[in-house]
């Protein structure tokens, strides 16, 4: 049987209500979101427009920030199955490139600064005074921006599936290199060497051997998922990444905040997985210098935990929110 969010959703539920202290209405599957349902669009003071969408109603609001970078929220649709539900306020949020937001050509946009910047004005026309914040992937880098600027804005913090700094981010993903066939090693360091390494060909050969294995362990992938590689802003990946997660070659190579760790002040969770493609040793480097963190590492679970571990996953952030 396909294994989707809606199969374990009722089994979570009850989990969370035991959490929570209450009973939540159970479905067997839930209602499709209208596309236009708590929709808000935020101009940004560049005059390009962010599409943002509130699910649910409750004191504590979460905005989410996604992964990529130029990914779109849609991978993270499962989170509107349970936090709601859970008597949480949420935010998707499309950052400027990606998903249903503006897409403009002025590459000169697709900075770490710049997308700082742009969460703080989201968070200023939701009017988000005390709000948790979770990043994943990449948002998990924002994550940590925001919260060593603007961290007296945050109830809480959590840091999902993301490293402290880009060296160790493309050091574990050459460990993680080694683990495959030598066969498909040898095929991708003809590539690389050719010049090849943003071709389909490469590509096809991270989804089918890479992917598999440390993104999403799930067979076929959560619709959201697929939908968000089908629409990412290559442009926005190669300028701040690189071609791959192999060639690291952006603007975000540089990126270090190990040291900087220790200044983050608000109740965080930090959160990895066993099949990560980010080291778990690092995961649970940064739990332990964030003075006030929680650390939840998934045995089951890849870089998207919150769909191959998604009962052990939503328990955790579920256990989290209700403790703030």
């Amino acid at each position: 049987m396909n294994i989707t969010r809606r199969n374990i959703l009722a089994s979570s539920a009850v989990a969370s209500a035991a959490l929570l202290g209450r009973v939540p209405a159970l479905a067997n599957s839930s209602p499709a979101i209208s596309s236009d349902v708590g929709v808000q669009w935020v101009t940004l003071s560049n005059g390009h427009r962010v599409w943002t969408q509130k699910l649910g109603k409750g004191p504590k609001k979460v905005l989410l920030l996604h992964g990529g970078p130029g990914f779109s929220h849609d991978y993270m649709d499962c989170f509107s199955d349970f936090l709601p539900q859970a008597g949480y306020e949420m935010y998707f949020y499309d950052q400027l490139g990606c998903g249903k937001s503006d897409r403009p050509e002025d590459t000169s946009l697709w900075t770490l600064p710049r997308y700082l910047e742009e969460v703080e004005e989201v968070r200023q026309a939701l009017g988000l005074d005390r709000f948790i914040l979770v990043g994943h992937s990449w948002g998990g880098i924002l994550g940590i921006e925001y919260a060593l600027k603007y961290g007296a804005h945050l109830e809480g913090f959590v840091l999902s599936s993301m490293t402290a700094s880009f060296a160790d981010f493309a050091a574990y993903t050459e460990t993680l290199k080694g683990t495959l066939p030598p066969a498909i090693r040898d095929q991708l360091a003809t590539l690389e060497k050719a010049g090849k390494a943003d071709s389909d060909e490469y590509g096809s050969i991270l989804q089918r051997e890479l992917y598999t294995r440390y993104i999403c362990r799930l067979s076929p992938w959560p619709s959201g998922l697929q939908h968000s590689f089908d629409v990412a802003n290559g442009t926005i990946y190669n300028q701040m990444q690189g071609p791959n997660e192999f060639v690291i070659t952006g603007n975000l190579k540089g990126w270090d905040r190990w040291s900087d760790l220790p200044r983050i002040t608000t109740p965080t969770l930090v959160m990895g997985a066993r099949y990560d493609e980010m080291n778990p040793k690092s995961i649970e480097r940064e739990a332990n210098l964030i003075p006030h963190a929680q650390l939840f590492m998934s045995e089951n679970g890849s870089h998207l935990a919150m769909w191959d571990d998604q009962k052990n996953y939503f328990h955790a952030l579920l256990a989290f929110l209700h403790g703030l």
